[in-house]
């Protein structure tokens, strides 16, 4: 046999394996328990509902110049806490104006790293809730806050944070997850 007969075999007997073919892309999945909700009992100036997922809530009465109180909904499992803050508005306007301010200007500080925030107006004039939720999109330390009145007595923040350095679309399932928590907390307002 000639060689180059010899060189031809090799070469075609090497090359007889199978065809490679790329792996699909494939995408993370991530199964959230489904939301049930309970009324929080909690020594607070108003009440709303929550996720039994969320592992621990506690609040605590902070010192301010009207009375203040700090709610932590903490999501052990995903690595997030929902932060409540809550002010007596005293019927003064310029604390309403002052807490207002303070609340978008909290969600406006993270337009440097955000690529977009979207907002959700609230309102429900039966129970005297009326708020906005604002979705902070990119890697930002909080993906969400919310903030709710009744313009005369009450005022309530919220904010998300997660345990883990900001990286949006490693965050976003879980973000998405707690902002539906976040709205139905809106919802479930009541004022004491």
């Amino acid at each position: 046999m000639s060689r180059y007969l010899i060189l031809f075999l090799v070469i075609a007997f090497m090359s007889c394996e199978e065809d490679y073919k790329p792996k699909p892309k494939a995408f993370l999945r991530l199964d959230y328990p489904n939301t049930k909700y309970v009324k929080a009992n909690l020594d607070v100036p108003f009440s709303f509902e929550t996720n039994l997922v969320a592992s621990k809530l506690s609040s605590k009465k902070m010192a301010a110049t009207t009375e203040s109180y700090g709610v932590n909904i903490e999501y052990n499992d995903l690595k997030g806490t929902i932060f409540l803050t809550y002010k007596a508005i005293n019927g003064d306007k310029k604390n309403l104006n002052a807490f207002l301010r303070d609340a978008q200007k909290f969600t406006l500080e993270h337009t440097k790293k955000a690529d977009e925030i979207p907002v959700t107006p609230y309102q429900n004039a039966d129970r005297k809730v009326y708020g906005v939720l604002s979705e902070v999109k990119g890697n930002v330390a909080s993906p969400a806050q919310f903030y709710v009145t009744d313009s005369v007595n009450h005022f309530l923040t919220g904010s998300l944070y997660f345990y883990v350095r900001p990286n949006y679309d490693s965050i976003l399932p879980a973000a998405n997850y707690l902002q539906k928590d976040m709205m139905h907390l809106m919802e479930t307002i009541r004022w004491k």
